[in-house]
């Protein structure tokens, strides 16, 4: 148990060390630079770093000084983290240890019993309510005087539990925060009857003009839902207005995540503001709409792409979020086995031709071609890109944006770009024959070009050109290779652990072998329980050689074309996922779900 009257930093580094998180040499060097360190981190939240309404410099924890120093724990390939810290001090206080979880707490429970202030103040928050009892999450188990305040002037039973300053913090910023400007914007609303008047404000507001308080918690709520999006790795954010709420939804990995349900009569309100950001029109509210946000987060541009539907209920929106670390990687981190790898990789080293990258929306198309189009890029090439619409403005390229309105498609684009002097093109996607065309004759005419194509697997590609009237002999003089993709979850690395395969799974995988080893998430806070942290890119490249073209005619067979680039060593996206999944960075599960429940 903890005697000390005060948390101190020393007693903290003591405990650690008695529990064997600590060796002695840590011990005496943090001890050594514990003052040190202290300082650093209050500079770096006094430097811009802290926001003054919900973080203290004077009140970093000693659990957040000592993990900053990123030790490894003795005998483990573990680094001290300040959850396990606190984790740590629960036990020795008697305390619930707490990993809170945003998404599970309860907007009446946190915002009903103390106000943000005082929960700043005490470094706390309200978690649950169990049979009457009000659990609060602290940051210091030693400092009991928030609680007896709260036990005196609430006359409520009141039970602590442990939790790291810094989870404490984030609901105070993302959750709270979030929370308590719909309810002030709620309850202001509420005095007006038309809330199409506020919307009217938004267009007519000059810069020297305050905003009004409704407007205020409506732009907080907005950035702290950005935020929010941000930490959590999202790559969409939908707001989806119902009968008698709006559904905000967060797509994490893949996977759509219900985050909040806010008054349904300030839906109008957050659209306009995202509208706002946009750029966009908003009075038009009877036709979709797309535009563009730029912003930062931890010193780095994010762009965001907004697109607005009108459904049943209201305008849906959904802002997607293109984070440049995620858009823009080496190729050969993307998920690309060995063979894989280098084919793909000497397709876009030819000078001519034609690269096709196929899959459904949100298979990682994008990530792929911007990918290629970096390890191109040079002052020595001129490339030239036409997309609909632009996914991120990047200087490297020179963009190009389709505006169907004034006739700027795909096609009349491509009919002038030759003028421009490109030595490499990316034709965002061929949709139609006229596009197709003016591909095969910038290939033809001596041009690298890149493009998507929305077919299953990648033979499936060569049969839709035909279809739309290539010429077989065309695409075999232009063809160079085919990648078609897929995203799998990847398997958390905190909570991975081993299981055999069952019979019924090896055959249905068709895999031979008793004792078939492959690994799952068991699912942690780190995690939010899924068991799955980030996705990697599972790939089926077929390289067109002379075989391939050889085979080319105007009834290509598909069954013949795919095992005629089987046996020159094709793997498909079910033999790449099975792969991922034996090397245990994906589930049985994930393959099964990627690659559909019939075997290929």
């Amino acid at each position: 148990m903890l005697a000390e009257k005060k948390l101190t930093f020393d007693s903290v580094a003591q405990l650690l060390k008695r529990r064997k998180l600590l060796s002695d040499e840590q011990l005496t060097m943090i001890q050594e630079k514990g003052q040190q360190q202290h300082k650093r981190l209050q500079q770096q939240l006094s430097g811009g770093q802290a926001n003054s309404r919900t973080q203290r410099s004077d009140s970093i924890s000693p659990a957040e000084i000592i993990s900053s120093f990123n030790l490894e724990i003795p005998g483990s390939k573990k680094l001290l983290s300040e959850d396990m810290i606190t984790e740590t001090l629960a036990r020795a206080a008697g305390l619930t240890y707490l990993k809170i979880d945003p998404l599970k707490l309860d907007l009446e429970i946190v915002t009903n019993h103390i106000s943000r202030a005082f929960a700043l103040k005490n470094m706390m928050i309200p978690v649950d309510m169990v049979n009457g009892t009000l659990v609060i999450a602290v940051s210091d188990p030693t400092d009991t005087h928030g609680i007896e305040e709260l036990q005196r002037t609430r006359r409520i039973k009141v039970e602590r539990a442990l939790a790291s300053r810094t989870d404490i913090l984030k609901v105070l910023r993302e959750f709270f925060g979030f929370r308590a400007s719909v309810i002030a914007a709620e309850s202001e609303a509420k005095q007006n009857t038309d809330i199409s008047n506020l919307e009217q404000h938004f267009q007519m507001r000059t810069s020297q003009q305050d905003e009004d308080g409704t407007d205020q918690h409506i732009i907080a709520a907005v950035d702290f839902l950005l935020q929010y999006a941000f930490d959590q790795r999202a790559s969409d954010i939908h707001i989806e207005p119902k009968r008698d709420k709006s559904m905000i939804r967060l797509r994490v990995d893949g996977v759509l995540h219900n985050i909040h349900n806010i008054p349904k009569n300030l839906h109008p309100s957050i659209v306009s503001r995202i509208k706002l950001l946009a750029r966009l029109d908003l009075a038009e509210k009877r036709r979709p709409q797309d535009g563009r946000i730029k912003t930062e987060h931890k010193n780095k541009e994010i762009e965001l792409r907004v697109s607005t539907l009108p459904v049943a209920f209201g305008e849906k929106i959904v802002v997607r979020i293109f984070d440049p670390d995620v858009l823009m990687q080496d190729l050969e981190k993307i998920g690309f086995e060995p063979r894989e790898y280098q084919l793909y990789n000497s397709f876009i080293r030819q000078p001519n031709g034609i690269i096709l990258v196929t899959g459904p929306t949100g298979s990682g198309k994008t990530t792929t071609l911007y990918s290629s189009l970096r390890a191109l890029a040079s002052p020595e090439i001129n490339i030239v890109t036409v997309e609909d619409p632009i996914e991120m403005v990047l200087e490297e390229f020179n963009q190009v944006g389709v505006q169907s309105a004034i006739d700027v498609t795909f096609a009349t684009i491509l009919r002038n770009i030759l003028r421009q002097d490109p030595d490499i093109i990316m034709i965002g996607e061929i949709r139609d024959k006229e596009t197709a065309d003016n591909a095969v004759q910038a290939a033809l005419t001596g041009h690298l070009v890149l493009s998507t194509l929305h077919t299953n697997d990648a033979p499936s590609s060569i049969t839709r050109l035909l279809e739309l009237g290539i010429p077989y002999f065309l695409l075999a003089s232009t063809l160079i290779g085919i990648n078609a993709q897929r995203l799998v979850r990847t398997i958390c690395r905190e909570c991975k652990r081993e299981r055999i395969l069952t019979a019924a799974e090896r055959s249905y995988l068709n895999l031979d072998g008793d004792d078939i080893k492959v690994w799952e998430g068991a699912g942690c806070d780190e995690c939010r329980g899924t068991g799955f942290k980030g996705r990697s890119g599972i790939f089926e490249v077929l390289d067109i050689n002379s075989r391939i073209k050889a085979s080319l005619s105007a009834d290509t067979d598909l069954i013949k074309l795919t095992a005629l680039a089987r046996e020159d060593g094709m793997s498909t996206l079910r033999e790449s996922a099975i792969r991922k999944m034996l090397n245990g960075e994906t589930t049985f599960e994930e393959v099964i779900a990627v690659t559909g429940k019939t075997t290929k």
